[in-house]
């Protein structure tokens, strides 16, 4: 039950608030009026809004778009660590340049559409608007139910279409060439060429995958148990300002258990009696480097008076010859010829004993392997040497799995369970992918079209007629002819 609040005011007058009670029991204002039955009015209207569920209080659709965002929203928004994360950087970078200085009520859907054209409008790609989009959508759908604006802007708005690209499945043909590569990497070769083959038998994710230990094995059954996956945060996002974090459960948020095959299971045991690993230790793990890495360098130095002169230096004006230590450090030159130099001058002052080698730096881990540092250190360098045509990512080895599995005549619920996919419609895109299946399209076309197109190659076409198949035509138009003449010429007598 509202009440009313007599408040005198400094010209002596009264005026009247009206007061109410919220579901949670804070008192909260209606507003003031100069008559004591206005302000009863209020605080009835106000109390029947709650009663038919609008609760919101008005002040709060006055807020800021950040003030809500970075007080309410992202605070208490239930989201993994990795999403957080990417959520921050679309947030700082598109959404709140636009929205920040704006109050809640005032955000309606003509702004949100502007917003999308100006992105286009600066060169921003389609999968990042469409990504800041659902950020925005996400936060306006919570202001909404929380009743905090009394209209969703982002309904109506379009995302912007992002074309789905075809996927290029690698043959097993590349894929060996790529896999001997990988052995011969700096980088422990084999442990890197067993990764690469686990992956392409089991289809599993990069989490997945770099969280494998020897416990998830089981070698009598041949079956390997997906339970965690490892996300790779900037430590402002990691609940321990760490980088890895390690969750118990994978991306479906299900264990799944593989089935592998004698061989690659055979391989997997070998190698964790080999190396000594425990059942808690992972199968694919970081080992930082010893000793610095060496830039190989040609056995004898090219001669400097062959390889030219450096553009001259924007203050001096002086120019330096290639391949020499003064290029590299008075025209900071980082061609090959000048970095060999350099390296070659380096080796020599060690070798006396004047400087002392650079202690080795790496990525410090807890032994998981970082992806960036994988995919240039040792994945794109294999596949560089292999030969392989197209772009060929970590995640194109699932890709192949998928494909494979599903050529090869496996059920689609089965790669489904296998792969870890929500829906079947994820499944779905990996068939038809390899390039073999045009082929037999082809052929199926072919048995249908194929007597058709023989019983046409038969027949003989304008082209290939001979004289004799054209005479009788050409005769008896010959004879239209007399006969039309013959017409016109009694006509006219």
């Amino acid at each position: 039950m509202g009440w009313v609040v007599p408040r005198e005011m400094k010209n002596g007058k009264t005026r009247y608030m009206a007061c109410y009670r919220d579901v949670r029991g804070k008192t909260r204002s209606a507003g003031t009026y100069p008559t004591e039955a206005k302000a009863e009015k209020a605080y009835l209207k106000a109390e029947s809004n709650m009663a038919a569920g609008r609760l919101g209080d008005p002040k709060r659709g006055r807020q800021k778009f950040s003030a809500y965002v970075t007080e309410t929203w992202f605070p208490n928004h239930e989201i993994e660590h990795s999403t957080r994360q990417n959520y921050s950087y679309v947030l700082n970078k598109h959404v709140m340049p636009e929205f920040g200085g704006m109050r809640m009520i005032d955000i309606l859907p003509e702004h949100v559409r502007g917003w999308m054209t100006k992105m286009g409008e600066e060169g921003v790609p389609a999968q990042t608007r469409r990504q800041a989009k659902v950020v925005l959508d996400a936060i306006l759908t919570t202001a909404f139910n929380d009743q905090v604006t009394l209209l969703h802007a982002g309904k109506g708005v379009k995302r912007p279409t992002v074309a789905k690209k075809t996927k290029r499945i690698i043959t097993s043909e590349q894929f060996d060439r790529f896999h001997a590569e990988i052995g011969k990497c700096d980088h422990d070769g084999e442990r890197m060429q067993l990764l690469v083959e686990t992956d392409i038998e089991t289809g599993m994710r990069w989490g997945e995958l770099t969280e494998l230990r020897v416990k998830d094995l089981d070698a009598d059954t041949a079956i390997i148990t997906v339970a965690r996956v490892v996300v790779n945060l900037n430590p402002a996002f990691h609940p321990e300002g760490k980088r890895f974090l390690v969750k118990d459960y994978p991306k479906d948020g299900e264990w799944r258990q593989l089935k592998i095959s004698t061989d690659l299971n055979k391989k997997l045991a070998d190698f964790a009696t080999t190396r000594g690993l425990g059942a808690d230790d992972l199968f694919f793990e970081y080992i930082p480097p010893t000793e610095p890495k060496r830039r190989k360098r040609p056995e004898q130095l090219p001669d400097p008076i062959t390889l030219g002169w450096t553009e001259p230096h924007p203050k001096s004006g002086r120019q330096y010859r290639h391949g020499t230590i003064s290029a590299y450090s008075g025209m900071k030159c980082r061609c090959q010829y000048c970095r060999d130099a350099m390296a070659a001058y380096r080796a020599e002052r060690r070798a006396i004993g004047k400087d002392n080698p650079r202690t080795p730096r790496h990525r410090h881990t807890d032994g998981h392997f970082d992806g960036q540092w994988f995919r240039t250190q040792v994945f794109y360098p294999a596949v560089q040497a292999a030969g392989i045509p197209f772009k060929f990512t970590p995640k194109s080895m699932r890709d192949a799995h998928a494909s494979w599995i599903l050529a090869g005549g496996a059920d689609i619920q089965v790669a489904k369970e296998r792969l870890g996919h929500g829906s079947i419609t994820t499944t779905e895109q990996y068939l038809g992918t390899l390039p073999g299946a045009g082929e037999a399209a082809l052929a199926a076309l072919n048995n249908i079209r194929g007597p058709r197109r023989e019983a046409a190659a038969t027949e003989p076409t304008p082209e290939t007629a001979t004289t004799e198949d054209k005479a009788p035509d050409m005769a008896e138009l010959l004879k239209m002819m007399a006969t039309i003449k013959d017409t016109v010429e009694r006509l006219a007598t």
